[in-house]
C-alpha cells in the first residue's frame, strides 16, 4: 500500500493547529497512521514544521526502516517518555500543546502536566480518530483485502464442519486458515456460538459441539499485514430449520438490507440506526436488539463513526462501517447478520456482498446433527 503519511500529518495540522501550536500524539494507532511505525511505547510530537518520534533503544533500527524522513528522539533508559516529550516541548517554547487525554492514564497526564510547566494543555481527545474515519484509497484497498481473506476463511470453516467439532476448535481452524491465505491474523478473537450461546453477542467459544444444537453464529474478521481489519457475521443452520429461526432470520435480514440502503453521505448515523431498529420493533422483537447497529473500523476494529440511537455523527464518503442488526432471545439463541460497507460519493458499496447471506445460503445441507 502506497501511503502519503506527510499528507495525513498536514491534514491533522490543518484541522487542529488553530487551537494549539503543537500536538503530542500518544495513541499508538494514531502514531502508526501518521508515520507508518508499527511498534509501541512511542509518541509523536507534531509541530508546524517538525515531526519527531519519541521512542527508546529497542526501536532504533525499526524507526529508521519504517519512518524514513521522520526525526527521532531516542530517550535513555533512565529518562521516562513524558520527560523526554516535555524536554522537546520546552526546547521549542511551545505555548499550547494538544494532548490526547483519552490515550493517557491519569498518572501519565499528571506527570506530563507537571513536567510541562507553564505550557497550556489543549484537549484533543478523539479528534485524530475523527479524521481517520474517512479512509484514503490505500486504506480502502487494505480493507478490501481483509474482507477477501475473511471470506476465504469462512468458506474453509463451512467446508470442515462436522457434528463433533467444537466451537473453540472451529475458532482455531478459522484463524489458521486465514493466516495460510495470507492474513497477519484475526481482526479480533472469533465468536463461534452454538445454539443458545448465540444470544450472547460477545460470547467466547467453548466446548459445545456442532451437533449440540441446530444453529451456529460466526462473527469473525481478518487482519492484513498492514493491520487493517474486516468484521463480518453470519448465522448458519447446522441441523433442523425451524419456523422460528426462519421468521427471526428474515426479520434481521430485512432490517439489515433496509439500513444499508439508507446509507449515503449526509445521512446521520442515528437515522440509519433507526431504520433497522424501528423495523425490528415493528416485527415484535424490539426488546431483543439493544446494541448499536454498527461501527467504523480500519486499523482498529472499533472506530468512528458509530451507528446508535445517541449518535450525532453524519456519514461522509470514504467512511467504512459495519451494519450488524441482531435479535438475541435468552434460552433460544441469537441471529446476527453483519456486512462491511463503504460510504461512496452517492450512496454505498457493500464490500462483503459476495459472502452469501440469504436464508437458503445459511443452511448447511447434509450435515447430520442428531441429539
Amino acid at each position: 500500500m502506497s501511503t502519503d503519511f506527510k499528507a495525513r500529518r498536514n491534514k491533522v495540522r490543518t484541522a487542529l493547529f488553530d487551537r494549539c501550536d503543537a500536538l503530542l500524539v500518544t495513541n499508538e494507532t494514531n502514531v502508526t497512521w501518521l508515520t507508518g511505525f508499527s511498534g509501541d511505547s512511542t509518541w509523536l510530537l507534531l509541530t508546524e514544521t517538525e515531526e519527531i518520534l519519541i521512542s527508546d533503544f529497542r526501536y532504533l533500527i525499526q524507526l529508521d526502516e519504517e519512518c524514513p524522513g521522520v526525526a527521532t528522539c531516542i530517550r535513555k533508559s533512565q529518562v521516562r517518555i513524558h520527560e523526554a516529550a516535555a524536554d522537546l516541548i520546552r526546547d521549542r517554547k511551545i505555548g499550547r500543546i494538544g494532548v490526547e487525554s483519552h490515550a493517557l492514564s491519569f498518572e501519565s497526564f499528571l506527570q506530563l502536566n507537571e513536567a510541562l510547566g507553564d505550557a497550556e494543555i489543549v484537549d484533543t481527545r478523539w479528534e485524530i480518530e475523527e479524521i481517520r474515519s474517512v479512509k484514503d484509497e490505500g486504506e480502502l484497498q487494505e480493507i478490501r483485502e481483509a474482507v477477501h481473506l475473511a471470506a476465504k476463511g469462512f468458506d474453509y470453516l463451512k467446508a470442515i464442519l462436522t457434528p463433533e467439532i467444537t466451537e473453540v476448535e472451529l475458532a482455531h481452524e478459522l484463524e489458521h486458515a486465514m493466516r495460510r491465505f495470507g492474513a497477519d491474523g484475526v481482526a479480533f478473537p472469533p465468536i463461534i456460538a452454538v445454539g443458545d450461546r448465540g444470544a450472547l453477542p460477545h460470547y467466547r467459544p467453548g466446548d459445545l459441539r456442532i451437533k449440540d444444537a441446530d444453529t451456529l453464529l460466526v462473527d469473525w474478521g481478518a487482519q492484513t499485514r498492514l493491520r487493517y481489519k474486516s468484521d463480518l457475521t453470519r448465522t448458519l443452520v447446522t441441523g433442523e430449520l425451524t419456523q422460528r429461526f426462519e421468521e427471526i432470520y428474515n426479520v434481521v435480514l430485512a432490517a439489515q438490507e433496509a439500513a444499508i440502503a439508507a446509507i449515503r453521505p449526509g445521512k446521520s448515523c442515528a437515522e440509519v440506526d433507526a431504520v433497522a431498529r424501528d423495523y425490528i420493533a415493528e416485527q415484535g422483537f424490539g426488546e431483543y436488539f439493544d446494541h448499536g447497529l454498527g461501527h467504523g473500523f480500519g486499523l482498529n476494529i472499533h472506530e468512528q463513526p458509530r451507528f446508535s440511537k445517541l449518535s450525532t455523527q453524519v456519514l461522509e464518503a470514504g467512511m467504512v462501517v459495519t451494519v450488524e442488526p441482531g435479535i438475541y432471545v435468552p434460552g433460544w439463541g441469537g441471529i446476527r447478520i453483519e456486512d462491511d460497507v463503504v460510504v461512496t460519493s452517492d450512496g454505498y458499496e457493500v464490500l462483503s456482498a459476495y459472502v452469501p447471506k440469504s436464508l437458503e445460503s445459511s443452511i448447511i445441507h447434509g450435515l447430520n446433527t442428531p441429539r
